[in-house]
C-alpha cells in the first residue's frame, strides 16, 4: 500500500541553493517519503549547482595570469 503524498513547502529548496549538492542530498532524505518529486528535484538542482560552481572555478583559475608556485618569496 503506498503512503499519499503530501505537499511540503517550495523553501526546501533553499537547502541546495545554499548547500549544494550537500543541501540537496539532506532535502532528498528529509521530504523523500512525502513529496518524491520535490525532492528529486531538490537533489538535481543541488548537482547543477555543484556543476556551475565547478565550472565558474575553473573558468576563475584560467584566467588568473602568471600563477607559478614561487610566488617571489625568498627565504
Amino acid at each position: 500500500m503506498s503512503r499519499p503524498e503530501k505537499q511540503r513547502s517550495n523553501v526546501w529548496f533553499l537547502l541546495p541553493i545554499f548547500f549544494g549538492v550537500i543541501g540537496g542530498i539532506i532535502a532528498f532524505f528529509i521530504i523523500r517519503q512525502d513529496d518524491p518529486r520535490k525532492a528529486r528535484n531538490c537533489l538535481y538542482l543541488g548537482i547543477a549547482f555543484m556543476i556551475m560552481g565547478i565550472i565558474l572555478n575553473v573558468f576563475m583559475i584560467a584566467t588568473v595570469p602568471g600563477l607559478d608556485s614561487g610566488f617571489n618569496v625568498n627565504i
